[in-house]
């Protein structure tokens, strides 16, 4: 059997094969920290968490890289229009970020760069593709010339002639062709900026990434991920701006997970239906959250509705229960864990290797019931085995969660919210579960 993996840009699965015998570099996209993480970032997170462990399974020495964008428009508007200092701002979101992937357990990068320490390398990526001819000057900022890199497009598979400017493009009508993108921007009062060749200034979105990847990984790599709502245009243009620059291909796979939808609806600030991990958290644990995940497929999207979680919930709670019943027999059933490999084998299908667990823990015959979930849960990360750890709950907590527990029966939800942010404000979370509450130190 072999690892096959579904490659953005050839748009088909492909046996993996490593560049260099035994060892995976992948980069994945991180977080802009703009605000806290919502459920985009939580599928993305799993599922590449899932794709790191999969490959440890499968005996490769994985060097996991994922960065952090600290300095962008987005980062730089919200904190302007909270009044914040953005480094104080952009700090204090790297750290819920971190703290709500840990809830999921996702396992931190083994490097994971912020842009603001790459702006050195950044500089000198522009330079490189300016002297290459590749990149021009405006008024605002360095630009990279589309249409001197003949294969532009081909990770997206969109014709450049009908290419629309894409998100993070400014219009403006003098740029050669409307799709290029800006390297360098010239800072505004108030903005950070640093010195460059060109002028004061901050980089580009997508010259990040190229800057990061290639200084960290080297090129080409192995794998680059991230979600699909950034095949086009930041990695289009982040692949353009690497090959153009060092004549090299940039990874060997590309891979995009899916989107997430919201009562099946696609998740957005405008429809009005955008939720953060945080606000899951207040009702089911971060393992019901990544059960979910994994009941979908990567790259299809995943629906986070009340019932999807209900089922997702109620299903790993019976699967922690019936694994803690289980008694130890140090072995390993090799029937299912050879159906388990064949199914995270073909394109990572979680939801085949979970039924494949089910169908162990059913399975009144089978042997080594243990020791093989825990081998597979090596993969799923849900912490099947692990026990609760016990919490001394202070009785000033434990009284609001009990005036809280007799509000939700009286459904008075606008006292039982009162209650949870006062519970949360000092440290704690309250979750409901079939008999009451549980408290969880935050």
């Amino acid at each position: 059997m072999a690892l096959k993996l579904y490659n953005t840009l050839t748009r088909k699965k492909e046996t993996f094969k490593s560049i260099k015998k035994g060892e995976v570099g992948m980069y994945v996209c991180g977080p802009t920290v703009n605000g806290v993480p919502h459920l985009g970032h939580a599928k993305q997170q799993v599922s590449f968490d899932v794709l790191r462990k999969y490959l440890k399974f499968r005996g490769y020495k994985v060097k996991f890289v994922s960065n952090i964008t600290d300095v962008d428009d987005k980062i730089i508007n919200a904190a302007n229009q909270q009044k914040r200092d953005i480094k104080e701002f952009t700090e204090e979101n790297i750290k819920k970020h971190l703290q709500d992937y840990e809830e999921l357990n996702v396992e931190k990068p083994d490097v994971q760069p912020r842009a603001m320490q790459y702006i050195k390398q950044m500089i000198e990526l522009v330079g490189l593709l300016e002297k290459k001819g590749y990149a021009y000057v405006l008024s605002d900022g360095v630009y990279f010339d589309i249409s001197k890199f003949k294969n532009y497009g081909k990770l997206s598979r969109q014709n450049v002639e009908d290419l629309k400017a894409g998100a993070r493009v400014a219009e403006r009508t003098d740029k050669r062709n409307k799709e290029d993108f800006v390297l360098w921007k010239f800072s505004k009062p108030g903005e950070p900026e640093w010195n460059s060749p060109w002028g004061k200034g901050r980089p580009g979105w997508h010259i990040e990434c190229s800057a990061m990847n290639h200084s960290i990984l080297g090129l080409p790599f192995d794998i680059h991920g991230g979600g699909q709502d950034l095949m086009f245009p930041h990695h289009e243009d982040e692949l353009a701006q690497s090959e153009a620059a060092y004549d090299v291909k940039c990874a060997n796979f590309w891979i995009h997970n899916g989107m997430v939808n919201v009562d099946k609806i696609k998740m957005s600030k405008s429809l009005g239906n955008f939720k953060t991990i945080r606000d899951l958290l207040k009702d089911y644990t971060g393992m019901a959250i990544r059960y979910l995940v994994l009941t979908n497929q990567y790259r299809k999207p995943v629906d986070f509705s009340v019932n999807s979680l209900d089922d997702a919930k109620n299903s790993y709670d019976r699967l922690k229960k019936i694994a803690s019943e289980l008694k130890d027999d140090k072995k390993e059933n090799e029937k299912y864990l050879k159906q388990f490999t064949k199914a995270m084998d073909d394109d990572l299908n979680t939801p085949r290797a979970l039924a494949v667990l089910w169908e162990l823990v059913r399975d009144e015959k089978a042997t080594g019931k243990l020791e093989t979930i825990k081998k597979m849960d090596e993969v799923f990360g849900l912490r099947l085995l692990e026990k609760e750890k016990a919490v001394s709950v202070p009785a000033e907590i434990k009284k609001l969660a009990d005036e809280r527990d007799v509000a939700r029966k009286e459904k008075n939800w606008k006292r039982s919210d009162e209650l949870r942010n006062k519970i949360a404000e000092k440290g704690w979370k309250v979750s409901d579960i079939d008999k009451g509450y549980k408290l969880e130190k935050l």
